[in-house]
Order: structure tokens, then C-alpha cells, then sequence
């Protein structure tokens, strides 16, 4: 970046993403932006920052996973000290946006929590959002400020590509029906073979996959490719599936790693050769029990490049030019 830039934006981050915040201003050459989120003895935050930010462009990198409600104040709190010391224009950078999948009314007397947190961070005093892969679309049209919705999809191909020539013949396979056009995108742009998951479900918390509908997978290299992995229930009676079916082998990736209860288990126990998950959620010590089939790659050059084009005023969806999302 160029002097002037150096002394006109400020990058903050929560201490939900503190490394990944590290990572994007190493990218930049910019120094992290001086703060302090404090907590009082009855468990309220506050957040102090250190350094001058009047008439500043300022960004504030934090994700929403476990514990989601503290992180969410956190960035509330954040946006709301940046607004009062008279920042220029305050961009929440949110590389995982909690709250993401309750985004409609699928029965009576239930919230749409997704667009009342979207509500949140307007009133909390944010002039713009840059996310990354918010679970569905439409999430961008929760906010009354603009919106730079980013995909990990070149982060995750490149990293395919590298190691394109020792997987072979190549089935993407999506683990269920709401994945198909993410798994359609990537055949496009892999070159490879389309299998669809007919998944049924025995209850609230066992699913079953019963069927395969498509390209057959026999001696391939299977992918699986989804925006976030929870319990892994799906994807890993998947995996077993397309083994059943004569796959070589399956691997899989996502964006977001939340991997709660049950998943540690599941994965160890599955299939995959590797799994392959961004750093939008860190992963640390409560990953050991993947630490050998775990690939973690970085959004930080990403979010970093679309943080520079929104402080010049550029293109964002210029990063995406190549992207034929579900098209093949």
C-alpha cells in the first residue's frame, strides 16, 4: 500500500479472529490496529482503542462461531467504539456470519435471527459488510448497507489444482440436494464428474443416505465441497457411501470448520483422506483428533485484497470474474 493508505485505513480485529487479522494485515504491510476488548468482573465487555482513528477508513475482523453470542457483542461493541471516535467509514469484516441458517420462517412462531442480527450491526453503527460465504445468498439482502459477499472457491481450487495430478479421474459428489449447485460449479471449473447424494433423514439428529444419483464414482478420486461442516452427519455417511460404491478415495472442504459435538469423532472415524478447511474459524487444539488428514488453507490474501479494493473504492466482484458459480 502506499503512504497515503498506510495512514488512512485501520484494520481491528476481535479476538475471535486475531490470527486470521494478522495474517490479512501482514498481506497489506500494515501494522494491526491498536485496541483492547476488556471484560469486567460480571462478565460485560468493553473495548478500548489506543490509537487515533478520526476521519479514518476502518475495518473490524471478526467471526461469529462458539461462544456466538460473545463474539457478536464483541463486534457490536467494536463497531460502536469506532463510530463514537468519529471513524471516516466502519466495514465489519465478518469471515463466518453466525446466525446464518436461521435465514427463513420454515415453520409458525419461529425468528428470522439471521436479518435481526444483520439489524444489529446497521444500528451498532456500520457503514458496509464484507463476508465470506453467508450460507445463502439472499443473507446479502438482510442489510440496509452494502454488502461484498466473498467465496472461498479460489482459495480451495487453487489448492485442488496443485495436487490435481496425483487424485486421477475426479467425481464431485454433493452430499445432499441443497449442494448441487456448488458441487455443479466445481465439476465446471475441475474438469471432473457430477454424483448427487438423495439423502434421507431417520430423525432430528441421524441422517441417512440411501441413494446416488448421477456420474458413476467407481475408481475415482470423490470430492466433497460445502460452505461449512457442523456435526458432519451428512458428509460422512456420504463418504462412506461413494466408498461403498468403488471410490479410491473421498476428500473434502469447506469454508467454515464449526465442527461441534459429535464431529471430531466422525470425521476420525470417516473415510476421508483429508479435509480441507479454511481459517474463517480457527482450529487449534480442539482439531487433534484430524490433525493428520487436516489441510487448513488461508482466506487472509482474499479478504486482504478485497479490503484494499474497498478502501480505493474498486472492484470487488473483479475477484470473482472466473467465478461460473453453478453453471457447467
Amino acid at each position: 500500500m502506499s503512504p497515503d493508505d498506510r495512514d488512512a485505513i485501520k484494520i481491528f480485529s476481535g479476538r475471535a479472529s486475531q490470527e486470521l487479522g494478522r495474517r490479512i494485515c501482514d498481506y497489506l504491510n500494515l501494522p494491526m490496529g491498536q485496541a483492547r476488548t476488556l471484560m469486567f468482573p460480571d462478565g460485560e465487555l468493553t473495548v478500548k482503542v489506543d490509537e487515533d482513528v478520526r476521519g479514518r477508513d476502518c475495518f473490524i475482523v471478526q467471526s461469529t462461531y462458539h461462544p456466538v453470542n460473545a463474539h457478536l457483542m464483541e463486534l457490536l461493541i467494536y463497531i460502536d467504539c469506532l463510530r463514537r471516535a468519529s471513524a471516516h467509514r466502519i466495514t465489519a469484516v465478518l469471515p463466518y456470519f453466525g446466525y446464518a441458517r436461521q435465514d427463513r420462517k420454515d415453520e409458525g412462531r419461529v425468528p428470522i435471527t439471521a436479518k435481526l442480527v444483520a439489524n444489529l450491526i446497521s444500528t451498532a453503527g456500520a457503514d458496509r459488510v464484507l463476508a465470506m460465504d453467508m450460507h445463502a445468498e439472499q443473507i446479502q439482502g438482510f442489510f440496509d448497507i452494502p454488502v461484498d459477499h466473498l467465496h472461498a472457491s479460489p482459495v480451495i481450487l487453487r489448492y485442488i489444482e496443485g495436487i490435481k495430478e496425483e487424485l486421477g479421474k475426479i467425481t464431485l459428489v454433493s452430499p445432499d440436494v441443497g449442494n448441487v449447485k456448488m458441487a455443479n460449479a466445481y465439476a465446471g471449473w475441475l474438469g471432473g464428474d457430477l454424483a448427487i447424494i438423495d439423502k434421507r433423514r431417520k430423525s432430528g439428529t441421524e441422517v441417512e443416505s440411501a441413494n446416488m444419483i448421477g456420474d458413476d464414482v467407481k475408481d475415482s478420486t470423490v470430492i466433497m465441497i460445502d460452505d461449512m461442516i457442523s456435526t458432519a452427519g451428512t458428509v460422512c455417511e456420504a463418504a462412506r457411501l461413494v466408498m461403498d460404491h468403488g471410490a479410491k478415495t473421498v476428500i473434502t472442504a469447506c469454508t467454515h470448520p464449526v465442527l461441534v459435538d459429535v464431529a471430531m469423532e466422525r470425521l476420525a472415524n470417516s473415510p476421508f483422506s483429508r479435509i480441507m478447511v479454511t481459517d474463517t474459524i480457527p482450529t487449534g487444539p480442539r482439531c487433534k483428533p484430524i490433525e493428520d488428514k487436516l489441510v487448513q488453507l488461508s482466506v487472509a490474501e482474499l479478504l486482504g485484497e478485497a479490503i484494499h479494493r474497498i478502501h480505493r473504492n474498486q472492484s470487488v466482484s473483479i475477484l470473482f470474474r472466473n467465478d461460473s458459480r453453478g453453471k457447467r
